[in-house]
């Protein structure tokens, strides 16, 4: 189908609007996850735990995104100016779910003190903090 046919431009169903959120959150959460392990092994110096996080904070955030933008919420920019304003407002909005997926990936890490205690700590904080971003995101981002 191209991008201008009925069926790419047609609202998705609530059925199919869940199995393509969870399809992308789980993609973003792999892009998450496996670059914050990149991170980490190519540097283990001070402070590379919060460094890898956040490099992982930054490339899932792009992708999902991305994604959400093309797929979920079928979003067009008007202009430069719109776009970037709308990724702005994406990254605002996702600053609370952020910190809980931190607040979840960093106790794991404290209590168990293994990379993949950390790794699953961050993929559960990382699915909370979905669920409430695609409500966010709704109503503020893609409205």
């Amino acid at each position: 189908a191209s991008l201008n046919s009925p069926i790419v431009d047609a609202p998705l169903g609530r059925s199919r609007l869940v199995v393509w959120y969870a399809m992308f959150a789980a993609i973003s959460i792999g892009a998450n996850l496996g670059s914050q392990k990149l991170a980490f092994w190519l540097y283990h110096g001070g402070f590379a735990v919060p460094l890898s996080v956040c490099v992982g904070t930054g490339v899932g955030l792009v992708v999902k995104y991305l994604l959400d933008k093309a797929w979920i919420f079928r979003y067009a920019h008007r202009s430069v100016a719109h776009g970037i304003q709308t990724f702005a407002m994406y990254v605002a909005m996702g600053l609370g779910t952020t910190l809980v997926f931190w607040a979840v990936e960093f106790g794991a890490d404290a209590i168990f003190h293994t990379e993949p205690a950390r790794l699953t700590g961050g993929a559960i904080g990382l699915v909370l903090g979905y669920l409430a971003k695609y409500h966010l995101d709704k109503r503020f981002v893609f409205a």
